[in-house]
């Protein structure tokens, strides 16, 4: 039997509700199929520092590191826990593990289902069809005004101490002030690119419809945009059977509301990925919808998009289908890692079941118009889980 080492990392607030139907449904595949997943659940974040005085048990950092195939996070954040720094406690797993694992990319899958609305309102066009609504942002996860950061996170989750930030004077600039270095590199702007051209290529193969990447930037200003660029068109030669699109950010926030039937793949810089992600949750019914991969070479960490919700916590009403779906990406992207076709069955079989209960007359949550609880959500989709591995089974005996 197959066996997969999961971390779970619940969070805090809504973070650890919708960690439990993730796991619920990891339990279902785990019944009803050849594979063994070893799930350890590692508490952290906000509350947790509240409660303890440590962010995550000392070494976990290591275990993610050394004892996962992939880990799951919840969500980080709690209103009044901060370190005495002023950093958000619980920076240090979110952030220390994008940087210390090199999780460069960022993927952030923007599908509209049947029977979801969308955000946008006062739209006429018929472009709402769920079909036509199904891109994929990819975001460098690890350079740009996040750097600093995530360097100092990196630098904590493993011991060692800040770095010292030199600090300069900027001509016209009096008084106090405050900067952020924006690197932009040569190697990380072109494996990213690679990773988005070649995502783009298994798109094409997995939806029959040939796919482009669009680069999105402000390459007209920004120097370090313009070696982002530059270096996406040096790539974009190598995959002659994948479009290559441009867009500057300021102008592509319209396009990507107005006209997303005309995106495929999305690339873009680290600061640029983290909003325009956001804003494009709206067209798939929001937060509550908003899956997210954080990929590198050697590991891979799979969370919703959303944050901790302190106001919704402990209610037992925030939607865990962007939980499940990150759950369906960490299932698709092992599969792809170690070539396991079962499961890239299971992938598929979340995928369908997402969608069929979407589509359904079952418990959806207040976010996309129900009055369904989380954990009647989870149930629901487990279920169909189930039903479908049954069915899977049965029709392989026949």
């Amino acid at each position: 039997m197959a066996a997969y080492r999961i971390i779970a990392l619940p969070g805090d607030g809504t973070g650890r509700e919708v960690m439990n139907e993730a796991l619920k449904v990891l339990g279902v595949f785990q019944e009803n199929g050849p594979i063994d997943f070893e799930i350890k659940v590692i508490p952290c974040g906000g509350q947790h520092y509240l409660e303890t005085g440590e962010q995550w048990p000392e070494g976990s950092f290591e275990i993610c590191r050394d004892e996962s195939d992939a880990i799951l996070l919840g969500a980080i954040g709690w209103p009044e826990a901060r370190l005495p720094n002023g950093d958000v406690a619980g920076g240090e797993v979110i952030l220390g593990l994008r940087s210390g694992l090199d999780l460069y990319a960022n993927v952030r899958p923007v599908k509209l289902y049947k029977g979801v609305n969308h955000k946008v309102h006062g739209v006429h066009k018929e472009i709402w069809d769920s079909s036509l609504v199904d891109l994929v942002m990819v975001r460098e996860n690890t350079e740009g005004l996040y750097h600093s950061l995530l360097r100092r996170m990196a630098q904590s989750a493993v011991g060692k101490k800040d770095e010292k930030l030199v600090i300069e004077k900027f001509p016209g600039l009096e008084g106090e002030f405050r900067w952020d270095p924006r690197p932009i590199s040569r190697n990380g702007s072109e494996r990213i690119h690679k990773f988005c051209f070649e995502l783009a290529e298994r798109r094409s193969i997995k939806l029959g419809v040939p796919q482009s990447v669009t680069c999105v930037d402000k390459s007209n200003v920004l120097r370090g945009c313009q070696l982002f660029r530059s270096i996406f068109r040096e790539v974009a030669e190598s995959y002659p059977g994948i479009e290559a699109k441009e867009a500057y950010i300021d102008a592509f926030t319209m396009w990507l509301v107005r006209d997303p039937e005309d995106l495929d793949v999305v690339v873009l810089p680290n600061m640029f990925g983290d909003i325009a992600t956001d804003l494009a949750s709206v067209l798939q019914g929001g937060m509550g919808m908003a899956a997210s991969a954080n990929l590198g070479d050697h590991h891979m960490m799979f969370e919703p998009v959303h944050g901790s919700s302190p106001k919704h916590a402990g209610k037992n009403r925030v939607n865990p289908i962007a939980m499940l779906s990150s759950l369906q990406l960490m299932l698709e992207n092992l599969a792809i890692r170690h070539n396991d076709s079962v499961l890239e069955e299971f992938g598929n079989v979340l995928q369908e079941s997402i969608s069929q209960h979407l589509s359904s007359n079952g418990p959806k949550t207040y976010d996309i118009g129900g009055q369904g609880t989380t954990s009647e959500v989870g149930d629901a989709i487990a279920s169909r889980v189930a039903h479908l591995l049954t069915a899977d089974e049965k029709g392989s005996q026949r």
